[in-house]
């Protein structure tokens, strides 16, 4: 059996072999970004226990594991470790304004996710009830530049007077169904996105969108809604219609 991890980060790709211990941050093997709100030693990764392991070392971030299917996500504060248990992963953080997302490779282990499964029966117990149209382009709005960007790397999250000004809402009407896609999303078990202390907006939008696309909420094949939601709400100058 193989046990070389592979990283990919915007096309960087790194081959990580057992007995090193690999570090992401501003500073290490895999340097993300100049961005001062990044750790500048912030995700460990190595392989013990026969198992390769991630572990924050940074004392503010967290990061998130999601398989490539979207089914099983785990979160990591400060301190905590994972074990990178799938063949493909998606390694994902937010510093800032930026969000990075980072795909790992295994084949240290044989363990697979199942396939998506949609339910015609009986009771949702574990996804949010369903968002409405306009509540799907509010999330889209937000997530459009992490959705356009080409494989990994980084993406600016608009801020909500740009995500509104994007879609050719008031503002009003942008806050509230972002309100509502939180609320919903809150309900069911998603941390970060409602009431904490000490959260700021931004970090809500950061949480919010992380979240909708390691876990398909969105994806790019949805962006043609975003992009009709715009020239409807626009008169032929280009302007805003008034009233929308």
């Amino acid at each position: 059996m193989n046990q070389e991890l592979i990283l990919d980060f915007a096309g960087e790709v790194h081959h990580v072999q057992p007995g090193n211990r690999f570090i992401i941050g501003r500073e290490g093997d895999l340097i993300i970004d100049d961005n001062p709100y990044l750790h500048r030693h912030f995700l460990a990764i190595e392989f013990t226990e026969g198992l390769w392991w991630v572990t924050n070392i940074g004392t503010r971030l967290a990061a998130h594991l999601t398989d490539s299917s979207g089914l099983m996500r785990s979160s990591m504060a400060p301190g905590a470790r994972s074990p990178l248990v799938f063949p493909e992963s998606m390694l994902t953080f937010a510093a800032g304004s930026t969000a990075y997302e980072i795909v790992v490779f295994s084949d240290a282990h044989g363990y697979s996710p199942q396939s998506h499964r949609q339910s015609t029966t009986g009771d949702k117990t574990i996804a949010p009830s369903a968002f409405t149209d306009s509540q799907r382009l509010a999330v889209l709005a937000l997530a459009e530049p992490l959705l356009r960007r080409v494989g990994t790397g980084a993406a600016e999250v608009p801020t909500a007077v740009a995500a509104a000004r994007r879609l050719g809402w008031t503002q009003t009407r942008f806050n509230r169904k972002l309100d509502n896609v939180c609320d919903k999303l809150t309900v069911a078990g998603v941390p970060g996105l409602r009431g904490e202390a000490g959260s700021s907006a931004a970090n809500r939008r950061l949480q919010l969108v992380e979240y909708a696309v390691t876990t398909l909420l969105v994806t790019a094949a949805d962006l043609p809604m975003l992009d009709a939601e715009s020239r409807a709400n626009r008169d032929a100058s280009g302007r805003p219609v008034p009233g929308r």
